[in-house]
């Protein structure tokens, strides 16, 4: 038995699973900028490129954890705590990021620079 596009059962199926495919999506994505993130803090040279892969893991791969979690819960109050969530990290972690590297800059820690290249605020 065939149902026709009007058939209202056949839209809310549909609506579900581009739901559900864009809630997993977003956790698959979210989950590998993290990982991607992790790595950085291992692998990379000084602080300010650490920490500058530290900042891209906590806003944008929690960003999207946050909103396939969003996704997958539907209209409900747990959406609404996940968006307040959403929101305070997305204005308390570019805060941080940039108190910790201004801290660390007037503590006088410099950049690791490639070779051949100076500082230019060490000449003054």
């Amino acid at each position: 038995m065939r149902r026709s596009p009007d058939d209202p059962f056949s839209v809310a199926i549909t609506m579900t699973v581009v739901l559900e495919v864009l809630s997993g999506l977003c956790l698959i994505a979210g989950g590998l900028l993290c990982i991607v993130g992790s790595l950085g803090l291992l692998r990379l040279p000084d602080f300010y490129t650490r920490m500058h892969a530290a900042g891209i893991t906590d806003t944008l791969g929690s960003g999207l954890v946050i909103v396939g979690l969003a996704l997958q819960e539907g209209l409900t109050l747990a959406t609404g705590k996940l968006a307040l969530v959403l929101a305070f990290l997305l204005f308390t972690s570019p805060s941080a990021t940039h108190a910790l590297a201004r801290a660390a800059r007037l503590g006088n820690l410099r950049p690791v620079l490639g070779a051949g290249r100076e500082d230019p605020s060490a000449s003054s």
